[in-house]
């Protein structure tokens, strides 16, 4: 039997779909797995003074720097590699941009405030020596709210494996990963949203097993005069990407999905496909001038 359990965190409403003969035999389960989330969202919360990325940000323009525990260093260490094989499109320091880019004011921020900030975006800038992390630049920040949620995907689907549960679904807010198949062997199916109309699919797509995660122009944007911004920043200009509406990436982890949508809507239009393609991974991403493209194949074991 299939039962669902609905919570919000980080910022979104999340389903945990689980089989189990009974409700209370997945009860428990659901509940260590909302705490999971809970821990990381706290933990990694840019709001809460006493996180990790508190900590971790107060101490820029120190040169001491901070030390940090395992989990954090993984997670510094995937950021750098995608920084890397981005090119640099792909970078944590650049959510000081939310300073100016506040898409609910209804207003586009002057050059000149955009470029104030620059100067302190750059993984490039700060010094990554496992397990120290230094901020040299007074004012920058982390941000690991560009793929956080997307680890806590994973880690509650592997929790769920590591506890017996082998069909179910993890949802936080679009973002997916398949604990296993139903229990008779068929795929989830999941729907890929439209960006430009809100609670409809533009199209379905069967998971097997692995991850899914969406970037798009649409959960957090504004128009004005016409124009849309979108949330999904360039760090190098500081201004909001063009030429995509959406990008979704089925991966074997969550994360790996997460981030390469984050950067094929960094990459724009053209760049986009080759990266992806490069990538080898399943996809469909949708034009600002509506244009489908759909790279896709099942995925068919869970990571």
């Amino acid at each position: 039997m299939l039962h669902r359990y609905r919570f919000r965190a980080m910022g979104s409403p999340c389903t945990l779909h689980l089989h189990g003969s009974t409700r209370h035999d997945t009860d428990r389960l659901a509940r260590d797995c909302v705490a999971e989330v809970r821990r990381l969202e706290a933990k990694y919360s840019r709001y809460a003074d006493d996180s990790v990325t508190a900590r971790i940000n107060r101490s820029a323009g120190e040169p001491a720097g901070v030390v940090v525990d395992e989990e954090t260093a993984g997670l510094l260490d995937y950021a750098a590699t995608c920084f890397a094989q981005s090119e640099g499109l792909f970078d944590v320091t650049s959510g000081i941009l939310r300073r100016v880019w506040d898409l609910k004011s209804g207003r586009v921020p002057a050059r000149e405030e955009i470029e104030a900030l620059l100067p302190r975006i750059g993984w490039q800038r700060l010094r990554w020596e496992r397990p120290r992390i230094v901020l040299p630049v007074p004012g920058m920040e982390l941000d690991f709210g560009g793929y956080v949620k997307e680890y806590a995907v994973d880690r509650v689907a592997e929790l769920c494996r590591q506890r017996g549960a082998g069909h179910g679904l993890v949802d936080l807010g679009g973002d997916l990963a398949v604990v296993g198949p139903h229990p008779d062997g068929s795929p989830w199916r999941v729907g890929i949203r439209d960006p430009r109309r809100r609670d409809a699919a533009l199209l379905r797509v069967d998971v097997f097993g692995g991850g899914v995660a969406t970037s798009g122009d649409y959960e957090r944007c504004m128009v004005v005069d016409g124009v849309r911004y979108g949330h999904v920043l360039d760090p190098r200009s500081g201004w909001p990407v063009e030429g995509l509406a959406s990008v979704s990436v089925l991966a074997s982890h969550c994360l790996i999905a997460g981030t390469a949508s984050t950067v094929a809507m960094l990459k724009g239009r053209a760049d986009a496909a080759r990266w992806l393609e490069a990538l080898d991974l399943p996809h469909v991403r949708l034009d600002r001038d509506g244009t489908l493209t759909r790279r896709l194949a099942p995925l068919r074991r869970a990571a």
